[in-house]
């Protein structure tokens, strides 16, 4: 058994799945200087990965590449196997089915070297579900669950299952910090982790208010974006109410509003999706989008988001701000 490289001394990276979130990891990891091999069943997936990647590269030059970064450093093979014996770890990113996560997970298992780990972007399964049929080593199978794109937004959550060693969840977690990702680090497995819980409570607060004519698509996104939004790019919403308590803090903050928690604000359970409520949903975008594309809205984000992060890193720099 060949031992496990260090997590910094990671040089090749395997994808599997290359759809939106396995393209966009390929694209992260090429752009740290790291060699990827890719392999995707799917019609087509050679070609589409690869016009993604020219269509992406611009955006993360302006990012920065690291050393040795290269669009050369793709190449697609034509089995699992063929990938499985030349990287060093895996990113899974294969449609969220759970069956199909499980068959994929178990030959993995048994084609794999046992040094290699084995990450799934799951958005909400949790690694103890999918590795019901692993065998040999379930140990090294882990969720490293990125937020979309993931060349672009640096968080990603990491979490183990109940055979997951915490050697491989740390292992994981270091691998992540190295290529530039902000880690968080589960303790215990919930369903959606953490990012996707909140997202969810906002998601559902909003179809309510829509389904209700309380306001528009439109109010929603900028009550977000013009309002707590802008916060949340710099501290996160505990940290942002932790102000909220004035000089007291959070202490106080909670002291004072222990009373109006009971107060029925939100309605968390999710309104019946209607063909009325769908239609306004869509509607509703398709209004503030005012008549831009899916990839023009796409180019918009990532060039603000790394405006957002550059300016953010510039000034953390130069105040010596370490969070």
């Amino acid at each position: 058994m060949m031992a496990r490289p260090n997590p910094n001394e990671v040089t090749k990276v395997g994808v599997i799945g290359t759809g939106v979130i396995g393209g966009a990891w390929a694209l992260h990891y090429l752009r740290m200087g790291m060699e990827v091999v890719a392999y995707d069943p799917g019609p087509n997936s050679e070609e589409k990965l690869l016009a993604m990647v020219d269509h992406i590269w611009p955006t993360i030059t302006k990012l920065g590449l690291r050393e040795g970064a290269s669009k050369q450093n793709l190449r697609f093979v034509d089995s699992l196997e063929a990938l499985a014996n030349s990287v060093q770890v895996i990113q899974e990113s294969t449609p969220e089915k759970l069956d199909a996560k499980r068959q994929l997970f178990a030959e993995l298992d048994r084609i794999a070297p046992p040094e290699v780990v084995i990450i799934s972007s799951t958005s909400g399964f949790a690694m103890t579900d999918m590795a019901v049929n692993l065998e040999l080593q379930p140990e090294r199978f882990v969720v490293g669950h990125p937020f979309n794109p993931p060349y672009l937004v640096p968080f990603c959550e990491v979490c183990g299952g109940e055979r997951t060693s915490q050697d491989v969840v740390d292992w994981t977690a270091e691998f992540y910090e190295f290529t530039e990702k902000q880690v968080a680090k589960m303790d215990k497995e919930l369903p959606g982790f953490i990012g996707n819980r909140l997202q969810e409570a906002l998601w559902r607060e909003a179809l309510h208010m829509v389904a209700n004519n309380e306001c528009s698509v439109e109010d929603i996104d900028k009550a977000i974006a013009y309002g707590p939004g802008l916060r949340w790019a710099i501290m996160g919403h505990c940290l942002t109410y932790h102000l909220g308590g004035g000089q007291g803090g959070m202490a106080h903050l909670l002291d004072h509003f222990e009373e109006s928690l009971e107060e029925p604000w939100t309605r968390l359970k999710a309104p019946k999706l209607t063909q009325k409520l769908k239609d306004d949903m869509v509607e509703g975008c398709l209004t503030q989008a005012n008549g831009a594309s899916i990839n023009e809205l796409i180019q918009e984000r990532d060039d603000c988001l790394i405006r957002i992060m550059q300016t953010l890193n510039e000034y953390r720099e130069e105040k010596g701000i370490k969070r």
